[in-house]
C-alpha cells in the first residue's frame, strides 16, 4: 500500500466520522498528514527505570502534609507505602515497579541454580522425588521432602558417615538466593568448623529441595548436625534471601519443632552471609554440647 492509498483511507474514515457527527469537515491535506506522521515517529513514551533506588523510594503522594516525615517512613520499611494514586488506580511508575519486581520473583522461582556455582563449590547433585519439574515441585511439597532412590544410592556411596557437620545446599524456592550467598558462606562454615575441631562431611546439592528432606539425609549419613542452606520464598523484588536450617541428628519423623533456622541471610538489609555462616557454626557447637536442637535446645538453655 503506497502513501496515496493510505491517505485515501484516512480521508474516507474522517468523512465517515464527520458525517456521523452531523457536520462536514475538510479532510487534512497531505502536508498536514505528513506532519502528523512525523510527530508520531519522534514521540517517545519511555519512562525511567523505576527499580533504581532513587525512584523506588521516591514519595509519590501529592502535597503531603509532612514531606520529610513521609520520606523517613518510606526509608524505614520495604513495604510499598507513599505511592500515591491516579484516581482509584496505581500510578504508572508504581505499577511498572510492581510488575518488574514480580518478574524478578518468577525468575528466581523457576530458574535452576547455576551449574558453575555447584562446580566451583565441588558439590555433586542429588534430587528429590519430584519428576515433573518446577510445577510439580510447587504443587507437591511432600515429594520435595523425600530423596529419590538414585539420590540415596549416590549419597550413600560418596558421603562420609557420622561427621560432626554435614553441609547441604538446596535450591528451595529461590535459585537467586543460593547464587547470591552460598559462595560467601561456604568457606566461613568450613573454616569455622575446622577452628572448632569439628569434622565436616562431603557437601552436596539437592534439586527440588524442601526442608523436610533433612530427615532422609540424616538417616543416610547420621551427622551430629545437619546444616541445610536453602533459598527462601521470594518476595516482590527480594529474591536473594537464604535460610540455614539446622538439626541435631535428624531422622525420620522429625518436624520443624526439632529444627532451628537462621533466616533472612542476604547482603544490604538482611543478616550478612559471613555473619550468618559464623553464627551457624556457633549454633552447631551449642547443639552438639546440649545434644539437642529446636524446642529441646531452647528448653535446655533454660
Amino acid at each position: 500500500m503506497d502513501d496515496s492509498q493510505l491517505q485515501a483511507i484516512v480521508e474516507a474514515v474522517l468523512k465517515e466520522i464527520n458525517a456521523a457527527q452531523g457536520r462536514v469537515a475538510a479532510a487534512p491535506s497531505a502536508a498536514k498528514l505528513n506532519t502528523h506522521t512525523s510527530t508520531l515517529n519522534t514521540l517517545s513514551i519511555d519512562l525511567p527505570d523505576p527499580t533504581t533506588p532513587n525512584l523506588r523510594y521516591q514519595p509519590l503522594v501529592k502535597n503531603p502534609k509532612d514531606p520529610e516525615a513521609l520520606k523517613a517512613l518510606i526509608a524505614s520499611t520495604t513495604a510499598r507505602i507513599g505511592v500515591g494514586r491516579a484516581g482509584p488506580r496505581y500510578k504508572t511508575g508504581s505499577l511498572l515497579l510492581f510488575q518488574g519486581d514480580h518478574a524478578i520473583t518468577q525468575d528466581a522461582l523457576y530458574r535452576d541454580v547455576d551449574q558453575k556455582l555447584l562446580d566451583d563449590l565441588g558439590l555433586f547433585a542429588a534430587q528429590t522425588k519430584v519428576t515433573g519439574g518446577k510445577q510439580e515441585y510447587l504443587l507437591r511439597p511432600d515429594l520435595g521432602r523425600q530423596l529419590n532412590e538414585d539420590a540415596k544410592r549416590t549419597i550413600g556411596e560418596k558421603c562420609a558417615k557420622s561427621p560432626n557437620i554435614q553441609l547441604v545446599v538446596g535450591d528451595g524456592l529461590s535459585a537467586a538466593a543460593v547464587e547470591a550467598n552460598a559462595r560467601e558462606m561456604f568457606p566461613v562454615i568450613m573454616q569455622g568448623a575446622k577452628a572448632a575441631n569439628l569434622t565436616v562431611g562431603t557437601p552436596f546439592f539437592v534439586k527440588f529441595c524442601r526442608v523436610g528432606v533433612m530427615n532422609d539425609i540424616g538417616d543416610l549419613i547420621k551427622p551430629d548436625v545437619l546444616i541445610l542452606l536453602i533459598g527462601e520464598r521470594p518476595g516482590l523484588g527480594r529474591a536473594e534471601s537464604l535460610s540455614a536450617y539446622m538439626a541435631f541428628r535428624p531422622k525420620a519423623g522429625d518436624s520443624d519443632a526439632d529444627r532451628d533456622v537462621v533466616c533472612n541471610i542476604f547482603n544490604n538489609g538482611g543478616t550478612n552471609p559471613l555473619e550468618g555462616a559464623a553464627f551457624t557454626i556457633q549454633l552447631a557447637q551449642k547443639m552438639i554440647k546440649s545434644q539437642a536442637s529446636g524446642v529441646k535446645l531452647k528448653l535446655e538453655a533454660k
